[in-house]
């Protein structure tokens, strides 16, 4: 773990700034790329003069996921496939496609990696109080998420879709619309279950998921009719369970809507958190991404896929 010296130092350096931080914008994150292209990356907030600790001095990239969020991130208890050990869960191991790209940044840099396992709402006080250098976790770029820290990437580009189960009425369905009347739900704190659902003609929203795996569950046991997710999060679901189907509306009008091309951008695009300010480790991050392109992210989530446990 960090020492506390060093996360004690951040905490009070940033103390008030990130105090001041706002929760909206009206400006999007970056655009969807071609699929060869390498990926472009948005500019760092301006923060003042004061410099902002890297995190990393002490040669350790400290990384907060879930480990609870395949294929982004999941936990194990070996350390086959390349995992890592989870710093405060002795005896698991953490994987997956947030764990093979910071394997790459450290690599690239020189640093160890240590990842600690982190609630999905305590990712961002995490990183403000100095408990996390980055959260790799398959976080959207939302604007009010880049309000309050600074992102990295894109580092995957995931589309919103449905996942509900062969034997549903709604296995067919070709719109949002069709869903209509379905009991649904998401995981909490997502633009799929507080933006994507609501969309849904007369939808029955049950109660948000606190993670993934628990959304999943809630279709696979016949609490909802459906679930709204990203792509990699449904391809990870169907790859362990032959009896679900994805239901995709990207490109037509029966899909989720957005005001802009911008917002929708934000929405589907995966970024890497750091502090406010934090320049030299947002450029290391964003150096090493540069250089890989939509299909080096595209190959190396079906390997997390491929390698992923039961859920």
């Amino acid at each position: 773990m960090k020492k506390r010296i060093l996360a004690l130092a951040l905490a009070l350096g940033m103390g008030l700034s990130l105090a001041a931080c706002g929760n909206s914008s009206d400006e999007g994150a970056a655009n969807t790329p071609a699929n060869t292209t390498p990926v472009s990356s948005p500019a760092p907030s301006e923060t003042g003069s004061a410099a902002v600790a890297s995190g990393v001095e002490d040669g350790v990239l400290t990384v907060g996921m879930e480990c609870a969020y395949a294929p982004y991130n999941w936990m194990q208890m070996d350390d086959s496939n390349g995992a890592v050990p989870i710093s405060n869960v002795p005896g698991s191991y953490a994987n997956g496609y947030d764990v093979m790209i910071a394997k790459k940044i450290c690599e690239a840099n020189g640093w160890e990696l240590e990842v600690v396992s982190s609630a999905w709402d305590s990712l961002t006080p995490s990183l403000q109080s100095g408990t996390i250098d980055a959260a790799i976790a398959g976080q959207s770029m939302t604007a009010t998420r880049m309000a309050e820290v600074d992102m990295a990437g894109p580092y995957y580009y995931a589309t919103i879709v449905c996942v509900t189960t062969a034997d549903s009425e709604y296995a067919s369905a070709t719109s949002i619309a069709e869903l209509s009347g379905g009991s649904c739900t998401a995981q909490s704190g997502t633009i799929w279950y507080d933006t994507c659902l609501p969309q849904i003609p007369d939808a029955q929203i049950q109660s948000p998921a606190d993670t993934a795996p628990a959304m999943i569950m809630s279709l696979e046991s016949g609490m909802v009719d459906f679930i709204c997710t990203d792509m990699p999060t449904a391809q990870g679901a169907v790859a362990k369970n032959s009896d679900l189907v994805i239901l995709d509306f990207s490109g037509t009008e029966g899909d989720f809507q957005f005001a802009t091309e911008e917002e929708r951008a934000e929405n589907v695009n995966i970024g890497m958190s750091v502090v406010k300010g934090n320049t030299q480790l947002l450029d290391a991050m964003n150096s090493v991404l540069s250089t890989m392109t939509v299909d080096d992210f595209n190959a190396l989530m079906e390997e997390a896929i491929s390698i992923q446990p039961e859920v």
